[in-house]
């Protein structure tokens, strides 16, 4: 197992590969950002000072060809389907990111990371588009463990101008109707490789310590970022360490819309709150591949009811007189509690293995529930509780309920829930689901049932009925 050493002392840079906006956010998505949202705020939880950057692709043939189905405007598109995966991700309690970063703001510096490359010999000019020759990078390749010789072309552009049929594009001359920019090549856009390298090298520099995304974007995009950055720059390694998360599977495949298979954030979020799905997420390593499987979320669901039953009755404890502790009790509970922190520590310092330290924190529950009923002084009651916060603030659950027990906010709810149910009786579906939308976005979700309406705040799963 190698050891973390950052770049700077306690200071972390970490970047995520973020979506491609030309539809709603998945469960996929949803496995991928919570993997890291937990592995930021285990790095901060243990001292370092972690500084956290998302991409935004909104510049993608993705986007344009969904544009052109709708009528709409590609970047209009993106950016609606921005605002609605920063909702999810509000929804889901993912706030470890410190900046999330569009592509379209950076194209100067996507242009100078691209003529920088022409300059040194690494790309070239074929008409209005540039393209990297892999064959002036001879370690292209090492991230995925191929040769030259055994490279595949699967997902590279394929283009009979090319000089190889692996080198990969790094500017695309408009066509009709495209977005476009200036550049010394002419009017174009992005390749998306270079996207992602001419953000890091702008807020990170040359090198910087951790890299994630998913296992599918090891090749060719992570060895495309790392040929264009390394060479660009003179200095390597761009990555110090690579986080590659495991793909989620549903019903034996990859999701996807034509195998009538495709799960949104939204639509996991109706059936289950974002607590659940984050503990049962984390019930795998961030590494292994995932079958999405209801079943094992309700076990989730009971695991998180227990820990909070828990937490709930030495909550409860410190609402009390407390009297003076017992020694024997105190000691006890002090190597209760030092062992699991330790068995904790070590889990999440092993590749930040979430099961095993899952397994800590429920095991920690157990032992530690008996003494609910003890007459336990405040400190040891203190030192339970600060255990629990810091189990639930590197999983993100057992968070407080926001407060909410005010006729004001009941009365405005009821009114918001009753235009809802007239607009869907009249079918209107448009104000209905944007309703519906806002109020996600604020950390309400709504549960749709035999007996009506009913909204919940996403972090407690407190339900409140229609009238």
């Amino acid at each position: 197992m190698e050891e973390l050493r950052p770049l700077h002392n306690k200071r972390l840079r970490m970047f995520v590969c973020g979506p491609t906006v030309y539809d709603y956010s998945h469960i996929g998505h949803a496995r991928t950002y919570l993997a890291y949202d937990i592995i930021a705020r285990y790095l901060r939880s243990r001292g370092y000072n972690l500084f956290y950057i998302v991409n935004i692709t909104d510049i993608d043939d993705k986007i344009i060809n969904r544009a052109n189905e709708s009528g709409e405007d590609p970047l209009a598109l993106a950016d609606r389907f921005t605002r609605e995966f920063f909702r999810d991700m509000q929804a889901l309690g993912i706030a470890s990111v410190n900046l999330y970063v569009k592509a379209s703001d950076h194209v100067p510096e996507i242009i100078a990371q691209v003529s920088a490359l022409i300059e040194k010999g690494y790309a070239y000019r074929v008409n209005g588009d540039v393209y990297y020759d892999v064959t002036r990078f001879p370690s292209y390749g090492k991230l995925s463990g191929q040769k030259m010789e055994q490279l595949t072309v699967h997902r590279v552009d394929p283009d009979p101008r090319k000089r190889n049929p692996v080198d990969f594009v790094l500017w695309k001359s408009q066509k009709p109707g495209e977005p476009a920019w200036d550049s010394p090549w002419g009017q174009g856009r992005p390749g998306w490789h270079i996207e992602d390298t001419a953000i890091t090298t702008t807020y990170f520099g040359p090198t910087y310590d951790l890299h994630g995304g998913g296992q599918d974007l090891i090749f060719p995009h992570h060895e495309a970022e790392i040929a264009q950055a390394e060479a660009a720059t003179g200095l390597k390694p761009l990555v110090r360490y690579w986080l590659h998360a495991g793909l989620l599977m549903v019903t034996g495949g990859r999701m996807g819309k034509s195998m009538g298979n495709f799960i949104t954030i939204k639509e996991a979020l109706r059936r289950h709150e974002s607590e659940a799905l984050r503990l049962y997420y984390a019930m795998s390593h961030y590494r292994s591949q995932l079958e999405f499987d209801e079943s094992n979320i309700a076990q989730a669901e009971q695991v998180l009811d227990k820990l909070r039953s828990v937490w709930n009755q030495f909550r409860a404890k410190i609402q009390s007189s407390l009297p003076n502790g017992d020694l024997s009790l105190e000691n006890e509970i002090e190597r209760i509690t030092s062992n699991a922190m330790s068995s904790f520590i070590q889990a999440m310092d092993d590749d930040f293995n979430t099961p095993r330290a899952l397994a800590v924190v429920v095991g920690y529950a157990k032992e530690i529930e008996p003494f609910a009923s003890q007459n336990l002084g405040e400190q040891s009651v203190r030192r339970i509780l600060n255990v629990f916060d810091f189990f639930g603030d590197v999983f993100g659950i057992l968070q407080p309920a926001p407060p909410r027990e005010t006729k004001a906010f009941d009365e405005i709810m009821k009114i918001l829930l009753e235009m809802r149910e007239d607009a869907r009786r009249r079918k209107d579906w448009s104000t209905a689901d944007r309703i519906r939308d806002q109020l996600s976005a604020i950390g309400i979700g709504l549960e749709d049932t035999a007996t009506g309406v009913r909204w919940y705040f996403a972090s407690s799963r407190v339900t409140q009925g229609l009238g």
